[in-house]
């Protein structure tokens, strides 16, 4: 019999993917799908085209985050989603209000946007088995025959 428990190890490899899901997809240091697929088709270039491979990747990516972003919003809901907001966008604001980044630093800000977006993504993958250990209730996904 296998035991379920959900750990800080469990915790951290979901924040872990989110983090690769998100800062695949855009960053800052212009080394992303985003740079490299879709800003060449936006900017108008005259040479920009599409390869299969990008086309693949924007498909696998687009499969990552479908599944993040169903299994956060049935786990969390729409009020615990912007809950989830709430708080990585007041901690945010905290970050910059301590001084700890400048506000006009944009590029400090864009990687703690997105590990806020990673955050809330992992805490979406992670509610049911936190809300599980907090109160004993299960999340159960209702079927009909």
């Amino acid at each position: 019999m296998s035991v379920h428990r959900f750990s800080w190890t469990n915790f951290l490899l979901r924040l872990m993917f989110a983090m690769i899901l998100v800062f695949v997809t855009y960053n800052p240091e212009k080394l992303s799908y985003y740079h490299w697929s879709i800003a060449p088709l936006l900017g108008g270039e005259s040479d920009a085209s599409v390869s299969v491979l990008q086309l693949f990747l924007g498909v696998v990516l687009l499969i990552g985050w479908v599944i993040f972003l169903r299994a956060t919003m049935r786990a969390l809901g729409v009020i615990g989603l912007v809950l989830a907001v709430a708080f990585f966008g007041t901690l945010l604001w905290l970050v910059i209000d301590y001084g700890l980044v400048s506000a006009e630093n944009s590029r400090a800000l864009s990687y703690l946007v997105l590990l806020g977006l990673a955050g809330v993504l992992s805490t979406g993958l992670s509610w049911s088995h936190i809300r599980r250990r907090l109160t004993g209730q299960l999340d159960v996904d209702e079927t009909d025959d």
